[in-house]
């Protein structure tokens, strides 16, 4: 759907998921994440970039598994570290993909995928048109229920250095496998948050295209 129907229907509040292009799973086990291979890490910092077209080819479950575990992943299991930083170890951020089989919460501490709408809700990712069939809608949404020890006008911004973390981490993952990908915040915030069913105490931040290249 193009920029201008989607801004339209957002007017009349109709910017609604797609049903499933396919069968969807309470939950996806996903396979061990590769933690060796890939670029130098000055190697892909020299090839991100963002990128706008994107192929409809589906991502394979070991390379969806990489790339979770790059973004938020569990790489201390002695006491639940992640790849990307959480100020006072709050772990705010919920990570949420969405595929044309439904829209799932990624689980670090099990490496999971776990069902939360059987809608597809990509088209509600953004007002751009290449979110509706690329590969995967990456979506952060901070729980302000976890900063408790934040004071509430400074939630945001905390919350948002987290997200932007693994958003980089996204982006170098990105470039060291070949995929396309870009950071985005341009969106109608209430219908997604509708669509992926939130909460009050939720909040939308951003949204993140990885696919391959169109």
């Amino acid at each position: 759907m193009d920029t201008l129907s989607k801004l339209a229907l957002g007017l009349i509040g109709r910017n609604r998921p797609r049903p499933l292009q396919g069968p969807a799973s309470r939950t996806v086990v996903l396979p061990p994440a590769r933690r060796t291979g890939g670029l130098p890490l000055m190697e892909a910092l020299a090839a991100r970039r963002s990128e706008r077209a994107f192929s409809p080819r589906t991502l394979d479950d070991q390379l969806l598994a990489d790339l979770l575990w790059a973004a938020t992943g569990i790489n201390r299991p002695a006491d639940g570290g992640r790849t990307a930083p959480s100020a006072m170890h709050a772990q705010e951020i919920d990570l949420y993909a969405a595929l044309p089989t439904g829209l799932y919460r990624y689980e670090p501490q099990e490496h999971r995928l776990a069902l939360a709408i059987d809608s597809d809700v990509r088209r509600v990712t953004g007002y751009q048109d290449f979110v509706d069939d690329a590969a995967l809608d990456l979506v952060l949404v901070a729980d302000h229920r976890r900063m408790g020890r934040v004071p509430a006008p400074q939630r945001e911004s905390y919350a948002s250095c987290a997200a932007g973390a693994m958003a980089q981490n996204v982006y170098l993952f990105c470039a060291s496998a070949g995929l396309a990908t870009v950071l985005r915040a341009w969106f109608d915030r209430p219908a997604l948050a509708h669509a992926m069913g939130l909460g009050d105490d939720e909040q939308v931040l951003f949204a993140q295209t990885v696919g391959y290249r169109g």
